[in-house]
């Protein structure tokens, strides 16, 4: 049970450490080190932003070599967002994740996974929750900038979907994690074709590694071109 005085003064502990405490300059000296020490080249014209911020969340410049990418996906998704086109999510921590004064077109980011209709379709279907919710995009989808960074099964869901011709995303941040069917869900977003053979446009970070944090960058990234977006 609580105890104390809620409305007393915070107290400020005695420093015993040596730690930089200034916000501006943790940050500007953090995109600072990811630019020395991570090797972008490579990477399609305008992905090293989108990288950097991966690499920012992951904590880890070694992932850089993880990260692919559709030659067309900043453009397509930054022309998708500043049309105004909805931020489609698997997860209500990736929605979160999002940084609405950055979203150019006061873009709705939508999370279908707590609608009412999604359990019972889970369970019509023998499938989890993530992939049920994807279903639910269908009026959202067209147009749309996709982000998966939770669960593989609703990757591979959404890519049935549009194989049976469900309207077309704008594109898609592929970034789910785990032991189980990441890796392969992410390849398999890659190598996808539309029934008309063309690709939407992609990023993931292959293998197990991803989540919602690493999708929320890429995100807040193709949602400006600021460096430090």
């Amino acid at each position: 049970m609580p105890t104390g005085d809620p409305g007393a003064r915070p107290r400020r502990p005695a420093r015993r450490y040596d730690y930089l405490t200034d916000g501006a300059e943790i940050y500007r000296r953090s995109f600072a080190t990811i630019r020395e020490e991570a090797d972008l080249h490579g990477l399609p014209e305008g992905m090293d932003v989108v990288a950097t911020r991966i690499i920012h969340a992951a904590g880890d410049v070694g992932i850089v070599g993880e990260i692919a990418a559709h030659p067309r996906v900043v453009p397509a998704a930054r022309a998708a967002l500043g049309s105004g086109a909805p931020i489609l999510t698997d997860s209500h921590m990736l929605a979160s994740g999002v940084t609405r004064r950055r979203l150019p077109g006061d873009n709705e980011v939508i999370c279908t996974l707590r609608d009412a209709r999604v359990a019972a379709l889970a369970a019509e279907w023998s499938t989890t929750r993530a992939a049920a919710a994807v279903s639910l995009w269908e009026p959202h989808l067209e147009g749309a900038v996709v982000a998966i960074g939770n669960a593989p099964t609703a990757l591979f869901h959404l890519l049935e979907l549009l194989a049976e011709g469900a309207p077309r995303p704008a594109a898609i941040v592929g970034m789910p994690v785990g032991f189980i069917g990441s890796a392969e869900s992410k390849d398999a977003l890659a190598e996808h074709r539309l029934p008309g053979g063309d690709q939407v446009p992609w990023v993931i970070v292959r293998g197990r590694r991803g989540g919602s944090a690493m999708a929320a960058g890429a995100l807040n990234a193709l949602a400006t071109a600021d460096e430090l977006a």
